[in-house]
């Protein structure tokens, strides 16, 4: 009787302790939010650096539950962030600035002369052409090498062409 008795009340713990379908449906939901925003962000990310216009957002997904209408936005948005970062891993002149980085420094560096990463960008030159990522990830030496193409590749397309990088844009037959 003993035995029976702890199986019951420990049943009843299990059956206590298990998430409801209502807990796992909200878990789901909430990890399907944060899907969309993850997605959302980096196809930000990388249209904001390519100089392109961010993709408008209405937030539906927040504010309806439908499980069905929030998979098709993560859909849509993990669609986007693909095309963005098939597009932003190939910058336009990828080979010319290899070949710049080859003669500046490497890509983290930061020899305390005032120029920062491997394409050696200056302070005025980070924020006139990332004001954004300057603020949220710091100086060039912090950037990814990807990244720090694409910022050159803004200013080369403003432009200002290979020029700031006279010397070795010079020794790459670029200028």
């Amino acid at each position: 009787m003993n035995r029976a008795r702890i199986r019951v009340i420990l049943l009843a713990l299990a059956l206590l302790a298990a998430p409801s379908a209502q807990a796992r449906r909200e878990r789901a939901a909430g990890v399907v939010l944060d899907r969309i925003a993850y997605y959302r962000a980096q196809t930000w990310h990388w249209q904001e650096l390519m100089g392109l216009a961010r993709t408008p957002s209405s937030r539906a997904a927040w504010r309806r539950t439908d499980t069905r209408f929030r998979s098709r936005v993560l859909q849509g948005w993990r669609h986007r962030a693909a095309l963005v970062w098939t597009w932003a891993r190939r910058p336009s002149f990828q080979r010319a600035w290899l070949c710049i980085h080859e003669g500046e420094g490497a890509w983290h560096s930061n020899t305390g002369n005032g120029y920062y990463g491997g394409l050696q960008m200056d302070l005025e030159f980070q924020h006139s052409y990332a004001p954004r990522f300057l603020l949220r990830r710091g100086t060039a030496d912090r950037w990814t090498p990807l990244e720090q193409m694409w910022v050159a590749e803004r200013a080369r397309r403003s432009g200002r062409g290979f020029y700031p990088w006279p010397n070795t844009a010079r020794a790459c037959g670029l200028i």
